[in-house]
């Protein structure tokens, strides 16, 4: 499945969920992270965090952060709709 994030509210909903699908506290994460509950919490209601905290608080949950391309890629797409496929 392939979630994209455009905004930080979208961020803390998905690292919400992802956290309770792992099974982990909001404690666990910041303990794990070497990050205070508080910490976690903004970051899951959406508010701003710096770049380390992020990358941090992904990583205590075994997961990691990846950046897309976002434009379209015209060579996939006509192959996706070409009709001899």
């Amino acid at each position: 499945m392939n979630n994209i994030i455009l905004d930080l509210k979208t961020f803390g909903q998905m690292f919400r969920k992802e956290r309770k699908a792992v099974g982990l506290t909001q404690a666990q994460v910041a303990i794990n992270a070497g990050l205070r509950r508080e910490t976690i919490i903004k970051l899951e209601s959406g508010a701003q965090v710096d770049a380390n905290t992020l990358i941090q608080a992904v990583a205590a949950l075994g997961k990691t952060l990846a950046i897309n391309d976002r434009r379209v890629d015209y060579d996939n797409l006509n192959e996706a709709f070409n009709e001899d496929h």
